[in-house]
């Protein structure tokens, strides 16, 4: 038997762990396109948002633009009279995603190649205001529930199989069941992504674009087709973890705002590994809630979550810039 409050440590780093999940689920959307483009995707939680939006609007059988047809024609049309099913719906998903994928890149930044990185990030956030306006006008502003059959709230049979760890003021381990299948979904997709990166002739053929464009051109690998391929991925990897949000706190605009905790993860973990993005969000999971529960709470009146990730991401930046698994960068001057 152990103490009460050891246990409620170890519950609290177990939390942490799943959370930190969520967080990388986001900065892999940032790492596939850096990584093979050199873009910092200021759009990516605004993707996530998109993808969920539309999941949710396929679902409930949601007429697009309904507000604006109802304001031009005088008609009061909301929905088409079904209900698609998850699996379904997620498919249809997919394909709006994959199709957006082509659109950013055939209208957009096809035509910025070349340019200095910081026009391209430019227009990254210009893309993200404009589709989080394109979203509230195609599927209305109200805050959604996602419901694809994730189970929620507490595993009664972890909490009953680990009560008998503690005394009598210990309960067992509360861990959310959304959070252990989205760590599974994350494992899952983190091994697919390597996988394909290095074993398909497109995995191989987007690695080499990343290390070199001209190179790449120079073997007969299409520019366009790979970008949107790591649109594409990048969008999957958004929808995903729209869905895992979504679900857990229902899909509204906020959302886009997982892209600002992302970016402590992309500093710790480095910006072009995926393994890395998994790595630095569990360690931004767990020490924001180490740091509650052992610093924040206690002596700091609470809410250190908001900020500790931050300041971490800050003590690497001047320790270590590239980033626990980043490729450091050596100039010759």
């Amino acid at each position: 038997m152990f103490p009460d409050q050891f246990l409620f440590g170890v519950e609290v780093v177990i939390n942490g762990l799943m959370a930190g999940v969520l967080y990388a689920l986001v900065a892999l959307g940032f790492v596939l396109i850096f990584k093979a483009s050199g873009i910092f995707n200021y759009a990516q939680g605004v993707m996530a948002l998109f993808a969920a939006l539309t999941l949710v609007g396929i679902m409930d059988g949601q007429v697009p633009f309904s507000h604006l047809i109802n304001a031009i024609f005088g008609t009061d049309v909301h929905h088409f009279g079904w209900h698609v099913p998850a699996f379904a719906a997620i498919l249809m998903a997919i394909a709006v995603m994959v199709g957006l994928a082509w659109m950013v890149q055939h209208f957009i930044f096809r035509h910025l190649v070349g340019q200095e990185p910081i026009i391209l990030f430019m227009a990254t956030i210009g893309l993200a205001y404009l589709m989080e306006g394109f979203g509230d006008l195609m599927w209305g502003s109200d805050i959604k529930k996602l419901d694809v059959g994730i189970p929620q709230g507490g595993s009664f049979w972890i909490e009953e199989a680990t009560a008998f760890l503690g005394g009598s003021n210990f309960y067992g381990f509360f861990i959310d069941q959304l959070d252990i299948v989205a760590a599974i979904v994350a494992i899952v997709l983190v091994v697919l992504l390597v996988a394909f990166a290095q074993y398909t002739k497109q995995g191989r053929a987007m690695r080499a674009v990343a290390d070199d464009h001209q190179a790449a051109l120079s073997v007969g690998i299409s520019l366009s087709f790979i970008w949107v391929l790591v649109w594409s991925l990048a969008g999957f990897v958004a929808l995903v973890a729209g869905i895992m949000w979504g679900a857990k706190s229902g899909v509204q605009f906020s959302l886009s705002l997982i892209a600002l905790k992302a970016l402590p993860v992309l500093i710790l973990g480095g910006f072009t590994s995926i393994p890395g993005a998994i790595v630095g969000g569990l360690i931004v999971g767990v020490g924001e809630k180490l740091f509650e529960f052992l610093i924040g709470a206690p002596f700091l009146g609470g809410a250190t979550e908001n900020w500790f990730a931050y300041m971490l991401a800050l003590v690497f930046l001047v320790f270590r810039p590239q980033g626990l698994f980043g490729e450091k960068i050596i100039e010759r001057v």
